[in-house]
């Protein structure tokens, strides 16, 4: 039938005009494919390779194999949800700018019914159109503008100088100064960095015993991670059945830190506040909402924190060049001082390379993901219906040797180039626009305030020369097994 349409067309019509006609016929039809003509893995094979292969631990490996498979757009599903994988900066910048006003992240369905199931509020995370924007508004105002941010660099450095501390004593318990599990050490730290920064108090992570609260309210946080990649494939009525503590823990810190306000405001004292509780109370946020955002800011920092600093020193110790190079910057940078503040920051171009070169091979999130809910949106040849999930396969991306040569190497260099660019969505760990990290400043400035002041007293090497730790997936991108370092004095 098309040949023949061809042929009659051809009579009487210069060849030259004719052929050029039908070959721009054909690329139109091809820039307008339907979801049906995505290609991907059956679903009997993705669920053996998620189930039967550890698959749910290498989801980030599975992005590498996906897109050499299928090409930068494919298709799986994950037990009831369809969704379309994207592993080109190109195609993941398409997507988000046709994300619209409220854009959401994706449907974080278990988080969302245990909150409905018990009456507490939405937080950033959580929430969706005009009650995201509104609290997405309110909390910008503190946490994404640096002479905010800046605020917060007195109280971040008092955990940084107590996690010194604790580090020594750890070194202390072995007589070649190893600390063991550095991971763990570190996500004390993070949780107790951010509950400074929204409590304004401290909550014992870094003591040498951790209180039961404390420790408690840790391992609830991961087995939420653990626990939320399996919710998402089961039905929502099992949804009710797993516990999050959590909510628990941030409520009673909240309440302590309001009556401390409420008792000086009765007194007639005058209340300064610098922690970011106090802040959402002066917007006149109810009680039921700042619990909600509180609690999710304390989940959302904490693994950020702790996994770029984690694979900050595991690649510093392996690459004792560039180790040298950045405590050489540190040292003319604070001239004498020993301890950095968040000016000092600004002139350490290899720190924040160190950093940049860490979140490209070791993003926190290894895949973001985004629902375009109120019309279809193109991805290169093919055109997605509204309310599909898009997941944005970061790690892939990142670890492209088209955009970035020898790409499984930690060259921190690549970021100082001048004469170099990348694509600007080839590496976006904190992800991009409305949606992404709201606590992407204050994260960067502690995770900067620890390196700067962990290599001034420290030169840090891996417990052995040949050991090599792989990273996987915990919804996270988390390591696969301990991290052991040598702390030897400076």
């Amino acid at each position: 039938m098309a040949q023949s349409l061809k042929a009659s067309f051809l009579r009487g019509v210069p060849e030259l005009w004719a052929e050029s006609f039908f070959r721009g016929t054909e690329k139109v039809i091809k820039r307008h494919k339907s979801l049906a003509d995505v290609p991907g893995p059956t679903t009997l094979s993705f669920i053996s390779d998620l189930f039967c292969k550890k698959g749910l631990s290498r989801l980030h490996e599975l992005q590498l194999e996906g897109k050499a498979k299928f090409g930068p757009v494919w298709k799986a599903s994950f037990g009831p949800i369809l969704t379309v994988h994207v592993a080109d900066p190109s195609l993941i910048e398409q997507v988000l700018r046709q994300e619209g006003k409220h854009p959401i992240r994706s449907d974080l369905s278990s988080w969302k019914d245990y909150r409905q199931c018990r009456g507490h509020a939405y937080g950033l995370l959580t929430a969706e159109g005009e009650e995201w924007q509104k609290l997405r508004s309110l909390l910008g105002k503190h946490m994404l503008k640096p002479k905010e941010v800046e605020a917060y660099s007195g109280v971040l450095n008092e955990v940084v100088g107590d996690l010194v501390k604790k580090l020594r004593h750890q070194r202390s318990q072995d007589e070649r100064l190893v600390v063991k599990d550095i991971s763990s050490e570190f996500y004390k730290f993070g949780l107790e960095g951010i509950s400074s920064v929204l409590f304004e108090s401290r909550i014992g992570c870094l003591e040498l015993t951790v209180p039961q609260e404390t420790e408690k309210f840790i391992q609830s946080i991961n087995t939420m991670f653990v626990m939320t990649l399996l919710t998402m494939a089961m039905p929502k009525f099992l949804h009710k059945i797993f516990r999050r503590p959590w909510q628990k823990f941030s409520k009673g810190h909240i309440d302590k830190r309001m009556a401390e306000v409420a008792e000086k405001v009765s007194r007639g004292e005058a209340v300064e506040g610098k922690y970011l509780t106090y802040y959402l109370a002066q917007e006149k946020l109810s009680m039921k909402a700042i619990y909600g955002n509180v609690t999710e800011l304390l989940l959302a920092g904490v693994d950020t924190i702790s996994s770029t600093l984690s694979w900050s020193l595991y690649e510093l110790s392996r690459h004792p060049e560039v180790q040298t190079a950045l405590y050489h910057e540190i040292r003319d940078t604070l001239q004498g001082r020993l301890v950095p503040s968040a000016a000092d920051v600004t002139g350490m171009p290899l720190m924040k390379a160190v950093v940049k070169e860490v979140l490209r091979l070791y993003p926190v999130i290894p895949g973001n993901a985004r629902v375009i809910s109120d019309r279809d949106i193109q991805v290169g040849e093919y055109t997605i219906p509204k309310k599909t999930l898009i997941t944005l396969c970061h790690y892939a991306t990142s670890r492209d040797e088209k955009t970035f040569p020898n790409p499984d190497k930690f060259q921190p260099e690549r970021w100082l180039k001048k004469d170099t660019s990348f694509h600007p969505y080839a590496s976006i760990p904190f992800g991009f626009g409305k949606r992404s990290c709201i606590g992407k400043r204050i994260a960067e400035l502690e995770v900067y305030l620890a390196l700067a002041r962990i290599l001034t007293h420290f030169k840090v090497k891996p417990e052995q020369e040949d050991s090599i730790v792989r990273p996987m997936t915990r919804t996270l991108l988390v390591p696969e097994k301990e991290i052991n370092l040598q702390f030897a004095d400076r």
